[in-house]
């Protein structure tokens, strides 16, 4: 399922150059093929501006509907950014205003990183309002990540995610607990999902607010619901669009917070992630960090070239499985205008609200 480069982001190039299939937009124009418009309303801090692009653009594209994708990028005018992520947002991002005048098929909403713990006082909260709340009634659906979960939880639901005792930081296995739903079909049973995050919304959360639970933890609790409509809302609390390296990235930055005496802990292992074998090149690794912090010398570089070749992914295939049906649906529910609202033409004794 061809990405089309329809505009001078750089995330095409970098995505061509790893294999994915990027095709120009004036090659798209002449190609007899159906197209789908997907936004991506982008949250994510300036360090990780460009990745979570890349990671949730390659699960569109790695998807296998005979379809063209035109991809959306926008975010909040809300956010505090440095000059070079306002310069780039600038360069290739559209607006909210674009957006909604063009329409969309599809939306997705990435996570954020936050100070507080009340979402509802940070800068991007009413603005995210706006935009879920016209999503919901001119999108077909709305895939929200991580935070965006917790938020669409609080203030459509009115429940407020909880603090964990630690970060739930690794690789959980999870199992599917509705294999009929559309969503679910045909993907593996029992799966692994990353999380990294300090709060969580609970089954029973989840429940009272009339969604449906699909994918849980024993160890991590609730990842993939949806909506009581079944599909115009879909919800993700773990990270299946993270890369293999994405929490080795986060884990470096922890430890090098501790070598800069920014945190006084050395960060522990996440979850189900390193082998004994990694474990042991980074226990290795944390004695020449603290005894370089004793000397009063830098600390040596975090051996990233020899972990990351060996780590392992196992969630990538059946996260492009569930995308594929999430966008494979869709398929089915749009039309080529976009811009009519999903409330009108929706057959109401339908459970997942199909267009006809």
């Amino acid at each position: 399922m061809p990405l089309v480069a329809n505009s001078s982001l750089p995330t095409y190039e970098a995505l061509k150059k790893e294999g994915e299939t990027v095709i120009p937009r004036q090659i798209a124009l002449h190609q007899d093929i159906r197209e789908l418009h997907i936004g991506l309303l982008n949250m994510m801090p300036d360090a990780a501006l460009a990745a979570t692009e890349r990671q949730f653009f390659r699960l569109i594209g790695d998807s296998n509907q005979i379809v063209q994708f035109y991809m959306h990028p926008f975010t909040l005018p809300q956010l505090r950014r440095g000059p070079e992520a306002r310069a780039y947002v600038a360069s290739y991002y559209e607006t909210f205003e674009q957006i909604k005048n063009a329409g969309l098929d599809a939306l997705i909403i990435t996570g954020a990183n936050v100070a507080g713990a009340d979402l509802a006082q940070e800068d991007f909260w009413a603005p995210l309002i706006e935009v879920v709340e016209w999503a919901y009634a001119n999108v077909t659906s709305t895939l929200c990540s991580c935070l965006t979960t917790h938020a669409v939880l609080q203030f459509r639901y009115g429940q407020r995610r909880q603090r964990l005792p630690a970060k739930r930081w690794g690789v959980f296995a999870h199992r599917v607990k509705d294999r009929h739903h559309p969503l679910v079909a045909g993907v593996n049973t029992r799966f692994d999902v990353p999380h990294s995050r300090y709060n969580e919304v609970t089954r029973d959360q989840f429940e009272r607010s009339g969604l449906h639970v699909l994918v849980e933890s024993e160890q991590a609790g609730v990842h993939l619901a949806v909506s009581e409509d079944g599909f115009r809302l879909v919800f993700f609390q773990g990270h299946p669009e993270y890369d293999t390296i994405s929490l080795l990235k986060e884990y470096k930055r922890e430890v090098l917070r501790f070598g800069a005496g920014e945190r006084e802990d050395y960060p522990p292992f996440l979850e189900n992630y390193f082998s004994p074998l990694l474990e042991a090149i980074l226990d290795e690794y944390a004695e020449q960090v603290r005894a370089a912090m004793r000397s009063g010398i830098a600390i040596p570089p975090f051996p990233e070239p020899l972990i990351a070749p060996r780590l392992d992914n196992t969630w990538h295939d059946t996260t492009e499985a569930i995308i594929n049906n999430w966008l494979g649906k869709i398929y089915q529910i749009t039309n080529t205008d976009r811009c009519v609202p999903f409330m009108e033409g929706i057959d109401p004794d339908d459970p997942l609200g199909i267009r006809r």
